[in-house]
């Protein structure tokens, strides 16, 4: 098949300079291959479909992404595999390019195991594949994934581009409303990530371009304390395109549940002439997925009941079986955890408020960095904690979270004060209160400013932070779609709005801008952190003032200092 972006072809060693790369030109080139794909693959055309696959993962573009993905903007790019190698300069990137663009013969090589801990105790392996398995997995997910957007359950929210946890609770929300369901199957799959059939799985996958790569990576083994173990199932939980091929896996239990229906009389109001009685084929069940979270929903306890050995049997061809320690049939009216909300009824009304749990646990892990840092500054604790508090306050500002924000305050409030009077043991209280609290009692510190003025900074308070709805992914919507372009773009500026305060310095900046990235062009609120630029620097003489100010990427402000040899 021809395509029309030919300089971005072929297995070609090309010289380039990372900082000079025109990165809006990229993400447009991956973007357009992934539309392609996801709209052939609509028509059913699996040639066309095979041969864009392939030109994905021939693609200079794609590769260029994919280095910059896992070098500069995951969590993990400083984290190394078996191999000690960390890429985190210009030069090492662009040596790693030179190197993956010339062909040769892929030998994937084994993930270096840790364990991390888990919120009860007990601690799961993470998988770490070495930066080139990284790389390569980023660039068949970008081939693959758009292909499967167009297969994937509705009710799947999990690890897929443009949904997230919300999506999944809305619709649990949606399904336990006053008169639907009474009952929840709360569902959890022992070790998911670690007992996926391969058999099964490559058979799902069929005959696609990378196939042999997958089989390498889920063949490839692990090394736990320097000794080699193989690996017989599963995907290593670390992978990057390990989330993936769990939900190609686990897709289509909620199918096999729409077979299940119920049917529903309604009859005519007693005032009209001829009473009748109209039947309408209701699901039985509501299903919900996160990863491998599910919930069932249904009216009575003995549908779930009777449901069971049909789900394990489901799961058993997939080599997969219940945990279950996790998995429960629960009365609404009591409440379950999902993924970090309770979510019960009162009087009929579904309720969806942060975990008891969770709250506490975030309440403890503050308290325990204070101890800690007994000595630090007033300004150290704002600049720490103010990031922490609004990224906890925005994942809950969802739900009917505002009394447990106002709980959060007040315990951060006395946690504080605390800390205050143990630093100034002979001072009193009033003389405590003036130097660390405002007139309205939030936590303050004086700090000078770039430009040598005295400023004083406050702590976040959570109750500050407005209850908004979220609104559920309309469908099986995706952003590879072609047809929903505007969609995305108006869903994702719906989201920073949210996020920002209408009025503030930063919101006049992203609507100046129009909520897109000056460097990348990209959508502000595409998933990366944000910085702000000044156009201006301090040094140079440069204000904090909006004409001054671009809200940006970080990993972009990062590339664009290095541009400017800064």
């Amino acid at each position: 098949m021809k395509d029309r972006v030919v300089k971005d072809i072929g297995a070609k060693e090309h010289e380039l300079k990372w900082e000079n790369q025109d990165w809006s030109l990229i993400y447009k080139r991956v973007r357009n291959l992934r539309r392609r794909i996801y709209q052939k693959t609509q028509q059913k055309k699996w040639n066309q479909v095979r041969s864009l696959m392939k030109l994905m993962l021939r693609s200079q573009a794609n590769l260029l992404l994919s280095i910059s993905r896992v070098t500069e903007t995951n969590q993990g790019r400083k984290t190394a595999g078996i191999d000690g190698q960390k890429v985190l300069t210009n030069p090492g990137r662009e040596k790693l390019y030179k190197e993956m663009s010339s062909f040769s013969p892929w030998k994937a090589k084994p993930v270096k195991r840790v364990l991390i801990p888990k919120a009860n105790g007990k601690k799961r392996p993470l998988g770490i594949p070495v930066v080139k398995d990284r790389i390569m997995q980023s660039m068949v997910k970008n081939a693959l994934e758009p292909s499967w957007e167009t297969r994937f359950e509705w009710n799947n929210s999990g690890f897929r581009p443009g949904r997230s946890t919300h999506d999944a609770i809305d619709q649990c929300h949606r399904r336990l409303m006053k008169g639907m369901d009474k009952w929840v199957l709360d569902a959890d799959i022992k070790g998911a990530f670690d007992n996926i059939s391969h058999e099964f799985l490559i058979h799902k996958l069929g005959n696609i371009p990378g196939l042999e790569l997958i089989k390498q990576w889920l063949k490839a083994g692990y090394v736990e304390n320097e000794v080699f173990n193989p690996t017989d199932s599963g995907t290593p939980q670390g992978g990057i395109i390990s989330p993936l091929l769990a939900n190609i896996a686990l897709d289509g239990l909620g199918e096999s549940l729409s077979a299940y229906v119920k049917v529903k009389e309604y009859k005519s109001s007693p005032k009209a002439k001829r009473q009748r009685i109209t039947k309408q084929k209701l699901p039985r069940f509501g299903f919900c997925r996160y990863a491998d979270d599910f919930i069932v929903t249904a009216e009575n306890k003995e549908d779930l009941e009777n449901l069971i050995p049909d789900i394990k049997q489901w799961l058993s061809k997939r080599g997969l079986q219940f945990n279950l320690e996790k998995t429960k049939i629960i009365n609404c009216e009591k409440g379950f955890n999902f993924l970090g909300f309770n979510i019960r009824q009162y009087n009929g009304h579904c309720i969806t408020k942060p975990e008891k749990t969770k709250t506490l646990n975030f309440l403890q892990r503050i308290r325990d960095w204070l101890k800690k840092h007994k000595d630090v500054t007033a300004e150290a604790v704002i600049n720490y904690l103010n990031p922490v508090l609004k990224g906890w306050g925005n994942y809950y500002r969802f739900g009917a979270s505002k009394n447990v924000f106002g709980y959060v305050d007040h315990e951060i409030w006395k946690t504080l004060w605390l800390w205050a009077k143990r630093r100034h043991k002979n001072k009193g209280k009033r003389w405590i209160a003036r130097k660390y609290f405002s007139k309205d009692w939030r936590f303050k510190a004086e700090i000078t400013n770039r430009r040598g003025n005295k400023q004083s900074i406050t702590l976040t308070k959570l109750y500050d932070i407005p209850i908004t709805r979220h609104i559920q992914v309309k469908g099986n919507n995706s952003p590879d779609d072609p047809k929903l372009i505007q969609y995305w773009e108006n869903r994702k500026t719906s989201y920073g709005k949210v996020l920002l305060a209408k009025g503030s310095r930063l919101y006049k900046i992203a609507t100046k801008q129009k909520w897109k990235c000056p460097y990348c062009k990209e959508h502000l609120y595409n998933g990366k952190e944000l910085h702000q630029h000044h156009i201006k620097q301090i040094k140079d003489g440069g204000y904090e003032s909006e004409d001054n100010l671009q809200l940006i990427h970080k990993s972009c402000h990062t590339k664009l200092h290095a541009a400017q040899g800064a």
